[in-house]
């Protein structure tokens, strides 16, 4: 039984006044997060944002690439892409 996971572009904000979902960027999820990109702070936020948002465990969020840049590639477990996009209403 293979699980079923999906992986969604972002383009990571660090530094906002808070985490929010803004809206799709061309093929990428424009996301503001409140931590600062200091020492992955804005990554692990990133990751406990999104799993909040979709009433998922923290685990099941990861980063897949782009832990030093805006544009970031999460991989979430327990998911398709477009139940995804169903849950965040985007």
């Amino acid at each position: 039984m293979s699980e079923i996971s999906c992986t969604l572009a972002v383009k990571a904000v660090p530094n906002a006044p808070r985490s929010v979902v803004v809206g799709w960027l061309g093929a990428a999820l424009k996301i503001k997060i409140s931590a600062p990109a200091l020492e992955g702070r804005a990554n692990d936020a990133l990751c406990e944002f999104l799993a909040a948002e979709l009433s998922l465990p923290k685990r099941a969020v990861t980063l897949a690439h782009g832990d030093k840049s805006r544009q970031k590639l999460v991989r979430i477990a327990g998911l398709t892409l477009a139940e995804v996009k169903a849950r965040l209403g985007v």
